[in-house]
C-alpha cells in the first residue's frame, strides 16, 4: 500500500540527498589535501597528517566515499545491470586511476599511487556489481569479514609489488594514497547492504521526494561532478600553496621534529604506535652520538659507511626497543 502522506516519485528520480552526502566528503578530503599540503611545503610540522585525528579523519573520508559507491552502484542497478553507463562510469573512473598513477610516477616516486581510492572504487564496482543479488545480510556478513581478514592474516606472500593492491602483505607499501582490496572492499559491501535495506524500508522512495534547501546547491553541484572536483581540486590547491611560498615562505624546518615525524609515519603501519614511539627517540639518541649528528642521514645516500653505521642503529633501536616493550608486558 503507497503512504498517501509521501508524495510519489519517479523510481528513477535521482536521490539529491546522496549527491550532498558526497559532495560533504569532497569539501572534508579538500580540508585534509589542504593540510597535507601545508606539511609538504613546511608550513606545519611532518607526519602531521599521518597520526591521530588527522588520521582517523582521513579513514573516515576514504571509508564514506566507498560507503556511496556501495550505495549508487545498487541504486543505479537494482532492476538489472545497465551495462552501458556502467562501463562508461567505469572507465572514466579507471582512466582517472591510471592517470594519478601516472602522474605520481613521475612527480613523487617516494609516494607513487599505485592503488588509491579510484584504483578501489573501480575494483569494487567490478566485484560489486557480480554481488547485487546477494541479499542485504549476506553483504553485512562479507563486509565483516572483509574487514576482519586483515587484522587476522598476513602473508610475506604478498609483500610482492604485484600483489600490494591485495592488501594483505605483511608490510604496508608506502603510498601518498593507498587504499587496497582488503579490508576498504567492506565499505563498499555494507554501502550496498544499506541500499538494500533502505529499498525495502521505503527510505529511498522518501528521500527522492526530498527538496533540500538551497543552501546545500553547492554540495549537491559537487556531488553530482565528483570525479571531476577530485581531479582537479589538488593540484588548485598545491599551486596556491606554492604561490604563498612565493610570498611568505615557510620558516625552516626542524630536522629532529622532522626526522622523528617522518620515522614515527613509516614505523606506525608496521609496528604501532607505542614501539615506534621508543623506536624512534632511541634512534634519534643513538644519531647524535654520531659526527654531525642529524645530518648523518642526509649523508648516509652517498656514504655506504655511514649508511651501514645507520643500519646497525636501526638494528640495535630494534632489539632495544622490543626489549622494553616485553619487559613492559612482564610488568602487567
Amino acid at each position: 500500500m503507497t503512504d498517501p502522506t509521501v508524495p510519489s516519485a519517479s523510481p528513477s528520480a535521482r536521490i539529491r540527498a546522496i549527491d550532498i552526502g558526497r559532495g560533504a566528503a569532497l569539501v572534508a578530503m579538500a580540508i585534509y589535501h589542504f593540510t597535507w599540503d601545508l606539511e609538504f611545503f613546511g608550513y606545519l610540522s611532518p607526519g602531521l597528517t599521518a597520526f591521530g585525528g588527522w588520521r582517523l579523519f582521513a579513514r573516515c573520508i576514504a571509508s564514506s566515499f566507498l560507503f556511496l559507491a556501495g550505495v549508487s552502484l545498487v541504486l543505479a542497478h537494482a532492476k538489472g545491470v545497465r551495462w552501458r553507463p556502467f562501463l562508461l562510469r567505469l572507465a572514466q573512473v579507471a582512466g582517472a586511476a591510471a592517470a594519478i598513477s601516472l602522474v605520481t610516477w613521475f612527480a613523487v616516486p617516494g609516494g607513487f599511487i599505485f592503488f588509491g581510492i579510484l584504483h578501489q572504487i573501480a575494483l569494487a564496482s567490478l566485484l560489486g556489481v557480480l554481488l547485487l543479488r546477494l541479499p542485504a545480510f549476506v553483504l553485512v556478513l562479507a563486509a565483516a569479514a572483509v574487514i576482519a581478514l586483515p587484522w587476522f592474516f598476513r602473508s610475506d606472500s604478498f609483500n610482492t609489488p604485484w600483489l600490494w593492491w591485495v592488501g594483505l602483505s605483511s608490510e604496508n607499501p608506502h603510498s601518498n594514497d593507498y587504499v587496497p582490496l582488503f579490508p576498504w572492499f567492506g565499505a563498499v559491501l555494507l554501502g550496498m547492504a544499506a541500499a538494500k535495506i533502505g529499498r525495502a524500508s521505503g527510505l529511498m522512495d522518501r528521500l527522492r521526494t526530498w527538496s533540500p534547501p538551497s543552501i546545500f546547491s553547492p554540495l549537491e553541484w559537487g556531488g553530482r561532478h565528483s570525479l571531476a572536483f577530485y581531479l582537479i581540486h589538488q593540484p588548485v590547491l598545491i599551486s596556491l600553496v606554492w604561490l604563498a611560498t612565493q610570498i611568505a615562505p615557510p620558516p625552516p624546518p626542524d630536522p629532529v621534529a622532522g626526522f622523528r615525524n617522518a620515522c614515527r609515519a613509516q614505523c606506525t603501519p608496521v609496528r604501532g604506535a607505542s614501539f615506534c614511539q621508543s623506536y624512534c627517540g632511541c634512534v634519534l639518541d643513538q644519531v647524535g652520538l654520531l659526527e654531525g649528528g642529524i645530518t648523518a642521514f642526509d649523508r648516509s645516500a652517498s656514504d655506504p659507511a655511514m649508511q651501514a653505521q645507520l643500519n646497525k642503529i636501526a638494528g640495535f633501536c630494534t632489539s632495544q626497543t622490543d626489549l622494553e616493550q616485553l619487559e613492559g608486558s612482564d610488568d602487567e
